[in-house]
């Protein structure tokens, strides 16, 4: 069941999301969680915030963002799609950072690289 998660923000105040579940995968021989957030209960598109071993090397410090589709149970999470967050960009942007659970002890090399 979908529940209440409070995120860290690039100002240093916290937003309230609606965590929905994990999903879980095995990737370069890690088994990986990640928890998407949604905007309502039955929302079928899933948003990953996710930092990984990339992230302040070849990728934006604070960590990525990926868009996913729920359907029947599954998703696809295709890295390829990975991008930065607004306040990679500007100064004037509010974004959640990854949560802890999000912190992958992998690199994901996949998607848009540091700006």
């Amino acid at each position: 069941s979908p529940r209440e998660e409070v995120a860290p923000t690039v100002l240093g105040t916290s937003e309230r999301m609606l965590a929905a579940g994990h999903a879980k995968f095995s990737l370069q021989g890690h088994t990986v969680i990640l928890e998407p957030f949604v905007r309502s209960v039955d929302d079928e598109e899933l948003f990953f915030i996710f930092k990984d071993e990339t992230s302040g090397k070849t990728t934006y410090p604070a960590g990525r963002y990926l868009y996913a589709q729920r359907r029947a149970g599954r998703i696809i999470l295709d890295f390829n799609k990975a991008y930065n967050p607004p306040c990679a960009f500007t100064a004037y942007a509010t974004c959640p950072y990854p949560t802890k659970q999000n912190w992958l002890a992998i690199p994901i090399e996949a998607g848009e690289k540091n700006y």
